[in-house]
């Protein structure tokens, strides 16, 4: 037997958790929200619209975009965006231990 959990941050509906925290790591790794989108199999349109949601639920940019052009479009993680994903992989880590000893507590 083991635990499982899924822990995310909501504001007027889900802000921020695993996911967003995986897209906004492949942006800043590839510099491209669509070539993200098609690596996790989900549509340009998708990911877009769910970036523009969690922007509006949590009041801040988190990809500053790029229009083609010359040198091609692109998608670069903001400044905000970035302090977010440290503080939650932070809280994140700080859950799992606290979970892990309750676990080794009680199971």
């Amino acid at each position: 037997m083991n635990m499982q959990y899924k822990i995310w941050l909501e504001n007027n509906g889900k802000v921020f958790g695993d996911g967003p925290l995986d897209i906004l790591k492949r942006v800043e790794k590839n510099g491209s929200l669509r070539q993200t989108a098609a690596e996790i199999n989900m549509s340009y349109c998708q990911a877009w619209n769910l970036i523009k949601t969690l922007e509006g639920r949590l009041g801040f940019k988190l990809l500053e975009r790029h229009v083609g052009g010359q040198s091609g479009g692109g998608s670069v993680v903001t400044r905000e965006a970035k302090r977010l994903m440290i503080k939650y992989e932070k809280f994140k880590n700080e859950v799992d231990i606290c979970l892990n000893e309750l676990y080794k507590k009680y199971f």
